[in-house]
């Protein structure tokens, strides 16, 4: 086994989870875990192309899974090293090509936290709620939450909320090894596991086998006690791109009328670095405003500048809503002036 030291872009200071704030999104405390990705294989399917490059919505498999994980405490990716939008560790399983089970466990050697969230690189749909869901659904003592005191409180909160669901679905949650996506068949490569059960379990195989060297990934689970999410028929976390049909697939759906924005949005973040919460409705509504009260070349130099005003004040989500609440009442007052001139000051005001 060989290993690389972390690699990637910068994180924003203030953005990983030890600050006591859970997600960098702001939210409720997530369970503390660690991630193994795997970003190996042959890809023959794809005629031998470099799968985790392949780009969905501009944007690499593997990047779009790396920002679904990003509360892990650590990240360590299993295949060949390339650039990162944040930083990781990474790892080869010895020899290359040793298949699943062989990296995950080359994987794993590099974890600590007792949860691990197991991942492939092909998984473009992927959203940070489901990897909340498949963490809340293994029974492990997940150590320390974040800043103690009031975190802790919610720590116990989220366990028995987590305990109730399960009652509630008749689903005994105690002594739950692992959480796995179901969507027809099991995902073990879309889960949350107990590290020191995945360690048990790939010590067993080894001795069992002789080496994990081209061991089929489905001998990892059936003396795992499991709990099966099941894939919402809305969602599409599941879709993996194995094939180019299923890679075409995944960019048409990607542009579809409902989720565009949403996308894009998220793509241009990633590729700006920037991680802020974006009221997208305010920015559209602000450029209309923009476009119907002044002119339509408004719309885009405007929400520039809404976006410049938000940055020299400090960037927050707060800087961006007050800056483009002063647009809004700038544009309002255009419009208000051109109604009063008439119909001659509206076709000035249009050119």
């Amino acid at each position: 086994m060989t290993s690389d030291v972390p690699t990637g872009s910068p994180r924003p200071q203030g953005a990983r989870p030890e600050d006591g704030r859970g997600s960098p999104r702001g939210n409720a405390p997530v369970r503390r875990h660690d991630a193994v990705v795997l970003a190996g294989g042959g890809a023959r399917r794809l005629g031998g192309a470099d799968k985790p490059a392949v780009t969905v919505g501009g944007r690499p498999l593997l990047d779009r899974v790396l920002s679904a994980c990003a509360d892990a405490t650590a990240t360590v990716v299993v295949g060949p090293r390339r650039p990162t939008p944040r930083p990781v560790t990474w790892v080869r399983e010895e020899p290359p090509g040793g298949g699943p089970l062989a990296a995950l466990d080359a994987g794993l050697r590099h974890t600590t936290e007792p949860l691990v969230l197991v991942l492939s690189a092909d998984l473009p749909f992927l959203r940070e709620e489901t990897v909340r869901t498949l963490l809340a659904g293994v029974d492990a003592e997940p150590g320390p939450w974040p800043g103690g005191g009031g975190a802790e409180r919610a720590q116990s909160a989220a366990r028995a909320a987590d305990a109730a669901r399960a009652e509630d679905a008749g689903d005994e949650l105690a002594g739950c090894e692992g959480a796995l996506v179901d969507d027809g068949r099991d995902q073990p490569l879309l889960a949350a596991y107990r590290a020191e059960s995945l360690r048990r379990e790939l010590a067993l195989l080894h001795t069992e086998y002789g080496s994990l060297h081209g061991l089929p990934l489905r001998l990892l689970l059936p003396e795992l006690r499991l709990r099966r999410v099941r894939a919402s028929s809305d969602t599409s976390d599941a879709l993996d791109c194995d094939t180019w049909d299923d890679v075409a697939a995944a960019r048409a759906r990607i542009r579809e009328r409902d989720t565009v924005l949403d996308e894009w949005m998220t793509a241009a973040k990633a590729e700006l670095g920037v991680e802020l919460d974006v009221d997208t409705a305010m920015l559209l509504d602000l450029a209309r405003d923009a476009a119907h009260g002044v002119a339509r070349p408004a719309a885009p130099l405007t929400t520039f500048l809404v976006g410049y005003a938000a940055a020299m004040r400090g960037g927050s989500a707060q800087d961006v809503a007050e800056a483009s609440r002063k647009a809004v009442q700038l544009a309002a007052r255009w419009a208000a002036e051109a109604e009063e001139a008439g119909p001659a000051g509206e076709a000035d005001g249009g050119r």
